[in-house]
């Protein structure tokens, strides 16, 4: 019941407070990149959602226009030339997810979940479908996000997420995003270019 409706209704009414609130943050961003680099300050990316269903997940756009698309910023030859100066703080922060909210909106997403993966990353999965992490809604933030994020492999990311599974619930979520709010401040887990690098 959690999962189908209170957490969806959940959803809807802190997508849509966020979206309102934080609005003046986004507008920012919005003027900040297009000052900065030709081109729309939002782009989308083909990302795996529930069921392994595909959807256009929304970011702020914190890498150059010639930068390589549908490729994970780890592998990237040389991550640092593509990602613009206020790209670097808007990643630090986690404000490029913030078009996200919309995502939750319109349900192709939750406020928790695990993170939606590209396409293209068969590897993660591949790994999730072992935990049954692609059968919910992927997250704006998740229990994988707030215990290491891009320092963590792929492995045990995808353990992580169906631990989640496991354990969902209206106070782990509250959980997560207090966490999420937290490590955020203090950008921890933040890895640029480069996955599986804890330790």
């Amino acid at each position: 019941m959690y999962r189908r409706r209170v957490k969806r209704a959940l959803d809807v009414v802190v997508s849509l407070a966020a979206l309102v609130i934080l609005s003046p943050v986004m507008l920012a961003c919005i003027l900040i990149i297009k000052r900065e680099d030709k081109g729309p300050a939002f782009f989308t990316q083909k990302r795996i959602g529930r069921g392994k269903v595909p959807f256009l997940m929304y970011k702020f756009r914190s890498m150059r226009m010639d930068t390589p698309r549908d490729t994970p910023t780890h592998l990237l030859a040389n991550p640092e030339r593509y990602i613009l100066r206020c790209g670097k703080w808007m990643r630090k922060y986690s404000l490029d997810e913030l078009p996200q909210l919309w995502n939750i909106l319109v349900g192709d997403m939750s406020v928790v979940g695990p993170r939606p993966a590209l396409w293209n990353q068969y590897d993660l999965i591949a790994e999730r479908d072992k935990y049954g992490a692609n059968d919910i809604r992927p997250g704006l933030t998740g229990w994988a996000q707030i215990n290491g994020r891009d320092e963590l492999e792929i492995p045990e990311k995808a353990r992580l997420d169906g631990e989640y599974v496991g354990r969902e619930g209206f106070m782990f979520d509250v959980m997560c995003v207090w966490r999420t709010v937290f490590k955020a401040a203090r950008h921890e887990g933040v890895v640029e270019g480069g996955t599986g690098a804890k330790g």
